[in-house]
């Protein structure tokens, strides 16, 4: 039906509750009629629909959740959006682009496995992924979104949303018409990310797709070049590629691709997507890029090699989406990340008013963060004590290429640089039987960053086909703190690939933890001067000998290791032999190493 609390500013629509008996009612859809002229409940200037405790610039992920638990609350809340509910990771990130990497995926799975891989007689079906991904999108309709916060009592206004002052907003429609709303309480800043387009000559006029092109795309390019060796550019490389097969060329100007990951995690990936025919060059610039027309993009490379290619994708990072967001009005610079503190304040502006959540604090780009953090601010908000300390040390993050790249925390090389004692375990990820059930060959390395001080995980990387599930595993652990010597009694499942962490947890030096515990001088039992304070307990008798008859001990081989590539204009494979992981048969033994 349609609601009449569906209100016009200068005839732009946005939806509000009626009364606060009213919230939680989902209010009217977007197919309502509008009257540009003024109505009986058509808000005036002074009208109180246009205060509000809250009011959220951004209405992705991290923008919906701080005004749902703020709503849920008790505060009265507008979030304004002008594009759709659901932003950037519902309709051109996160969800289509792992809907585009499924089906491969799949496929590649399924060949690892005897039995299963001769029922493989096609390839990809490239038109009905992207169904399937419209699907996902609501051809990037938005209206099924919305009730989310309607139904909450948050007023939706669609415009462009500009801070105009302490605790104002001004909202530009797309008529041009303006309205201002007011703030009792707070104005929260969730506008996130757009793609950064790098002062390539000719890149901007070469008509380049970005992830809103990919993640959008029809159909499968005959020949794709992607600039950007990061998870956007490798994930889409190998998703297009396993989708129709054409020629794939991803150029990364820094030494390796994953760069902010361990070393080992991008030479494994680099090794299966080249395995794959995806060529990958590393260490070499793009000099220009030029394209007539509706034709081919051409690109040179900084050592004069040319590369022709039917689209160009750049996935080379990010730049803040806060340009047109009038932060000069509050004494902050434009275009630049808002600086919070832990409570997601933005740090400069006074009074304690304006937060900042998600991509566009810089903190850490990534929707599950941004909604980390926009659970901490609406505590805040609310008056509770609260601060985001996971953003500095327990950042759970997956690459969603085959194998995926999926960790936590510090890398060893951030370990060391934090002048923390560091430890460094690592077990081939295949190496365990839960592995070998999955399928021939396993590729990947875990590892687990220690330490030694402290005697606790802090940071973890699993690398292999489908890993990510294991990884908040790390996560707990890492945020939890949980000494080597508790997680000695976590025991994985058998068989699962889980069973890593046994394998990692043994080789960190702490093995006999399973039988140290700290005891009081008077709390009985035999005292000692172990290290630490602790004491080594003799373990009760067993009433009868257990036999391990179900241990599987794997087969040690010597690593593999890729050899970088080296950029040329010939249309080869790079990266060297891929990476032979043949299972619980013969996975990597354990490696370690330590200061």
């Amino acid at each position: 039906m349609t609601d009449t609390n569906e209100h016009s500013f200068c005839g732009a629509r946005h939806r509000r509750p009626s009364s606060q008996k009213e919230r939680g009612i989902g209010m009217a859809n977007d197919d309502s009629p509008t009257d540009d002229s003024p109505t009986d409940d058509s808000p005036t200037d002074d009208s109180p629909t246009d205060d509000y405790d809250l009011i959220v610039i951004g209405a992705g992920p991290a923008g919906e959740v701080l005004a749902g638990r703020c709503a849920e609350a008790g505060l009265r809340v507008a979030i304004v959006e002008r594009e759709l509910v659901g932003g950037e990771c519902s309709y051109w990130g996160c969800m289509p682009s792992k809907v585009l990497l499924r089906p491969g995926d799949v496929l590649a799975a399924a060949a690892r496995v005897p039995g299963a891989a001769a029922a493989i007689t096609g390839r990809a079906d490239a038109a009905a992924t992207f169904a399937l991904r419209d699907r996902f999108t609501s051809n990037w309709d938005d209206t099924g979104s919305v009730p989310w916060l309607t139904d909450r009592g948050i007023t939706v206004v669609r415009g462009t949303g500009r801070l105009a002052g302490e605790r104002t907003v001004e909202v530009e429609h797309g008529d041009g018409c303006r309205a201002t709303l007011t703030a009792a309480r707070a104005v929260a800043v969730a506008t996130g990310t757009a793609a950064a387009i790098p002062p390539i000559p000719g890149l901007a006029e070469a008509s380049p797709w970005t992830n809103r092109d990919v993640t959008a795309a029809k159909e499968v390019p005959g020949r794709l070049i992607v600039v950007g060796g990061g998870a956007i550019g490798l994930e889409m490389a190998q998703a297009f590629h396993r989708l129709g097969r054409g020629e794939v060329t991803v150029i990364e100007a820094a030494p390796a691709i994953l760069a902010r990951e361990e070393p080992f995690a991008g030479a494994e990936v680099q090794a299966a997507l080249a395995a794959e025919g995806i060529e990958i060059l590393v260490g070499i610039g793009v000099s220009s890029v030029a394209r007539r027309g509706d034709g081919p993009v051409a690109v040179v490379l900084a050592n004069g090699c040319r590369i022709e290619a039917d689209e160009i994708l750049v996935a080379a990072g990010r730049r803040p989406a806060t340009s047109d967001l009038g932060l000069e009005t509050v004494g902050l610079e434009p275009g630049r990340s808002i600086v919070v503190d832990d409570q997601l304040l933005a740090v400069g502006v006074d009074g304690g008013w304006l937060f900042a959540v998600g991509d566009c604090n810089g903190r850490a780009l990534l929707t599950h963060m941004g909604k980390y953090q926009a659970r901490v601010a609406a505590d805040v908000i609310l008056g509770r004590p609260a601060a985001a300390t996971s953003d500095h040390s327990a950042v759970p993050r997956v690459t969603f290429t085959d194998p995926q790249v999926c960790a936590v925390g510090f890398t060893e090389a951030g370990a060391r640089e934090a002048g923390i004692t560091v430890r460094v375990v690592s077990y081939a990820t295949g190496g365990v039987a839960g592995a070998a059930v999955l399928g021939r060959e396993f590729p990947g390395t875990s590892q687990l960053v220690i330490d030694q001080d402290r005697r606790v995980v802090v940071g973890a990387t699993f690398v292999g086909p489908g890993v990510q599930e294991l990884l908040h595993s790390a996560t707990v652990a890492i945020a939890g703190e949980v000494t080597l010597d508790r997680l000695w009694h976590a025991v994985p499942s058998f068989p699962t690939v889980s069973e890593v962490w046994l394998r990692l947890l043994r080789h960190t030096g702490y093995e006999r933890g399973l039988l140290r515990q700290p005891v009081d001088r008077d709390a009985g039992g035999r005292r000692g001067s172990h290290p630490g304070g602790l004491v080594c307990r003799r373990p009760p008798p067993s009433p009868r000998p257990r036999l391990n008859r179900w241990l599987i001990r794997p087969a040690r081989a010597t690593t593999a290791t890729a050899r970088s590539p080296t950029a040329s204009c010939s249309r080869r494979r790079y990266g060297g032999r891929p990476l032979a992981w043949p299972g619980i048969d013969g996975g990597r033994g354990p490696a370690s190493s330590g200061t």
